[in-house]
């Protein structure tokens, strides 16, 4: 696919790629749980890899394998501990699963900093995976899966994303964090605010799992949330010194640089619902 887009502009690229993506990803939330479990399984796979990858680039050597498979581990427990398949006694298999990234760091010979590489196989777990994991909880407000909110979420996270990109274009000229990310601006986090309320409410006409001012106040937490997982992320690769985390997705870089902003917001969505 890389390919045979490449002939296009990075504008076209990016349009043609979040449409084909967006028709998946929603086709999947819609269709049944477990089509979104597949997809986020892998976006989780996918990421995390990407993520021990790039801290590979800078020397580090982390467990890829175990650290990944750790965090798929989570994500499926969470998922059938939502759903009510296992009850909430299994989440305690977590703890010694994660343990043996010290057992088998232990039996690995010439390595000049174990600890660290432990500490940055841990970072992969909590920064991707944990997050990702999260979503289940969206997806079983009621312990019934409901696809209103995990595709309000996601759709609130496009508009955003959208509305950010397109008013910079057009409008940015006061830079928002010029030392992590030159090209961010105001007017583009502003256009994203509008964007995100304006979607917001259109889904609290339309879906009623959340009253109006939940589904404002997500919209709220994306717009901000989402903007520092940008940010966060767009430090993460210049301490690398790499412009995209990836060329897996064309026009839009890896699936760390399209599932950023997801990244941070989730956790404050699920404790503002579940507080809320």
């Amino acid at each position: 696919m890389t390919y045979i887009l490449s002939k296009y502009s990075n504008l076209k690229q990016r349009i043609i790629t979040a449409v084909v993506g967006a028709v998946i990803i929603v086709a999947g939330v819609y269709y049944s749980e477990w089509a979104y479990f597949a997809i986020f399984m892998l976006i989780c796979a996918f990421t995390q890899l990407e993520f021990y990858k790039l801290v590979g680039l800078d020397g580090m050597v982390p467990l890829k394998s175990w650290g990944t498979f750790c965090g798929l581990f989570i994500f499926c427990l969470t998922f059938l501990v939502e759903k009510e398949v296992v009850g909430f006694g299994y989440y305690f298999l977590i703890f010694p699963v994660v343990a043996c990234i010290f057992f088998i760091k232990l039996y690995k010979k010439g390595e000049k900093k174990p600890f660290t590489n432990i500490a940055f196989t841990f970072l992969g777990i909590s920064y991707v995976a944990l997050p990702i994991s999260l979503l289940n909880v969206i997806v079983f407000p009621f312990g019934v899966y409901s696809f209103q909110i995990i595709f309000g979420c996601i759709l609130l996270h496009w508009a955003s994303d959208t509305g950010a990109y397109f008013a910079g274009v057009r409008f940015g000229k006061r830079k928002l964090f010029e030392r992590v990310s030159p090209k961010k601006s105001w007017e583009g986090s502003i256009g994203g605010a509008i964007t995100a309320v304006s979607i917001a409410f259109g889904l609290s006409y339309f879906y009623k799992d959340l009253a109006a001012w939940q589904w404002f106040s997500i919209a709220g937490i994306i717009v901000v949330a989402g903007t520092y997982g940008d940010l966060v992320e767009s430090l993460f690769k210049r301490s690398i010194e790499i412009k995209d985390s990836g060329t897996v997705i064309p026009g839009h870089g890896g699936f760390l640089d399209r599932f950023d902003g997801l990244l941070l917001s989730a956790p404050f969505i699920v404790a503002f619902l579940k507080i809320f």
